[in-house]
């Protein structure tokens, strides 16, 4: 099974394919094309064919029979995609008009991959989602036309079977899987009616009483629309180009739950800042979202958009889980690191934290164990390459592309759903030449006067942990009230000040007790049963030990600012605070 996974590769270099794990030797069922202006590739979605613009002709190849089925003349073609059961290929080349200004030519060609035929050519002249959209089982296939969706059935181009028109739908999203299709819409909010998002099922689109479910917002300028696998609900991020508040050049982004049944609810999250990523689990019971400002927080919530288990904080912007579900990675990419955490979610273990410096793309082996991540160019131009990486963190191979050529892209070979079985994660029984590849952190700038001194000690900000939201069964289903949890925290400390009482007496003789003064350093003293009393201790001689150290820089001879003065002037105050607290004990 050499072969099993074969990846793609685009370049500079041309264009071939490398057989994934374990041998990575150039696959032989792909002749390389050298051609050095390999524009676009795609793969059917169940992986059985390859197509490939090369800057003279659209080729598509049968990989599993390594034959040439078709070879079309479109030279200037720059996206191409597969039909979901492999029936049609689309091409789409930059639209121009004419020098006398007349209306260019069809830009969008549809062709029969059993005849080679042009089924049908549009224009279209955008080329974000420049391609008409299928059904899983192609039955319908829709395309957005000045703002209202045109279905056709059984890849019949000619004739449009159906038509969705509000006031303006920016964009639409098929849900997939098996009949019937519903059909996601996003109409944006003008003259001060709300942008709303509603959900149909084909073909009933007889207004809004006919609607599945709606869901208005008026914090909307793009939204990204996000079905579940069993297509029963749609995640929505609305996102504003602007943030009014001014906290953030991101814009404001607000994160939407709409179910098919009609139900819908506005995800809480705990953290402010921006949405960098959601991502449905392939279980279509639970999704993770990605937010909050640096350091970000990640949390898997359920369908009652609940949290389930929190990942706490860290340098993170995406998440990516496995096909089967059964692993999420978070990762920080861009303009952070390319640390990656490998979490088992089936118990919520992390099982291993590599790092992919300046990756720009990220993608799961269909096998559900191995990753691939790249540097590629126009991203970025220099230290290109790939890396073929198990899951346990161990590069299993890298390929650096040389200085002065470049990489465009990588790819999986798709395979369909349930070819890859769910396996438990064990290390690879594979020679691991290369080490794990963890870069030593840059160490943060410091300006030259201060490079010989010691470095601060505290951290700009301390990651929270994770932990498992979920009602523990054993303590009763109900989480405590806050006077039920002061109350716990009251018994707990009187508890351990007895103990502590009760190791003092047991203290024989020949031992010597630490000065009272040691022992306020090293152990936090429990003189009191309330948790707010302790706390206002702690917090005193804090200050007080803040103060001290003032005024040795005073003796030392520093000039002091206004500020530090008047703390070293609250010195008395702050001890009465501190003698009453503790006499009151």
């Amino acid at each position: 099974t050499s072969c099993l996974f074969p990846l793609a590769v685009r370049g500079s270099e041309g264009l071939y394919m490398v057989n994934g794990p374990p041998s990575f030797t150039e696959s032989t069922a792909f002749q390389r094309d050298s051609g050095k202006n390999c524009k676009a590739v795609a793969f059917s979605k169940d992986g059985s064919l390859f197509g490939w613009c090369n800057g003279q002709k659209v080729n598509v190849v049968n990989i599993t029979r390594a034959e040439l089925l078709h070879s079309f003349d479109l030279p200037k073609t720059v996206c191409l995609e597969f039909s979901p059961k492999n029936n049609v290929l689309a091409t789409w080349q930059a639209y121009t008009t004419a020098k006398d200004g007349t209306a260019g030519v069809p830009n969008l060609q549809l062709h029969d991959l059993r005849t080679g035929k042009c089924l049908k050519s549009f224009i279209q002249k955008k080329m974000q989602n420049w391609c008409p959209c299928w059904a899983d089982d192609e039955s319908i296939c829709a395309r957005n036309v000045n703002n209202e969706v045109h279905f056709f059935e059984n890849n019949n181009f000619n004739t449009i079977a159906n038509k969705l028109h509000l006031q303006k739908v920016s964009d639409f999203v098929l849900s997939p899987g098996a009949q019937p299709t519903k059909v996601a819409v996003y109409v944006p909010g003008s003259k001060g009616a709300p942008s709303f998002v509603r959900l149909y099922q084909y073909p009933n689109f007889g207004g809004p009483q006919s609607a599945l479910a709606n869901k208005s917002f008026f914090k909307a300028d793009k939204v990204t629309m996000l079905w579940n696998k069993k297509a029963t609900a749609v995640l929505v991020v609305a996102s504003t180009e602007v943030d009014k508040s001014g906290a953030s050049y991101y814009g404001e982004q607000t994160l939407h739950y709409v179910a098919a049944s009609g139900e819908s609810a506005v995800v809480q999250l705990p953290k402010n800042g921006p949405i960098y990523d959601v991502a449905w689990s392939p279980n279509s019971v639970e999704f993770c979202a990605v937010y909050g400002f640096m350091p970000a927080k990640a949390t898997v919530f359920n369908l009652k958009c609940d949290p389930v288990f929190d990942f706490g904080t860290g340098p993170r912007n995406a998440a990516y889980y496995s096909p089967q579900g059964h692993i999420l990675v978070l990762a920080g990419f861009g303009n952070l690191r390319g640390q990656m955490e490998v979490w088992d979610v089936r118990s919520y273990k992390l099982i291993s934290k590599p790092v992919a410096s300046d990756s720009t793309f990220f993608a799961w082996c269909p096998d559900g164990e191995h990753i691939a991540t790249a540097t590629c160019a126009p991203r970025l131009r220099v230290g290109n390459g790939y890396k073929v990486w198990h899951c346990t963190g161990r590069v299993l191979h890298a390929h650096e592309v040389p200085a002065e050529q470049e990489l465009w892209q990588v790819c999986w070979q798709p395979f369909p759903d349930g070819v890859f079985p769910e396996r438990a994660v064990r290390p690879p029984a594979l020679p691991g030449e290369l080490p794990r590849a963890e870069p030593r952190p840059a160490p943060a700038y410091r300006p030259p006067a201060l490079r010989h001194k010691p470095g601060p000690s505290a951290k700009l900000h301390e990651d929270e942990p994770p932990q498992n939201m979920k009602p523990q069964l054993g303590g009763g289903d109900k989480p405590l009230s806050k006077t039920a949890l002061k109350n716990q925290r009251k018994h707990e400390a009187k508890k351990a000040a007895k103990q502590e009482a009760k190791a003092d007496a047991h203290q024989g003789p020949g031992q010597v007790k630490p000065p009272q003064s040691a022992q306020q350093n090293t152990v936090p003293a429990m003189t009191t049963g309330d948790p707010e009393v302790d706390k206002k201790i702690k917090n005193l001689k804090k200050k007080l030990k803040a103060i001290e150290q003032l005024k040795e820089q005073a003796a030392a001879g520093k000039q002091l600012e206004k500020n530090q003065v008047e703390k070293i002037q609250k010195e008395a105050a702050l001890l009465k605070e501190l003698e009453d607290l503790e006499l009151g004990v």
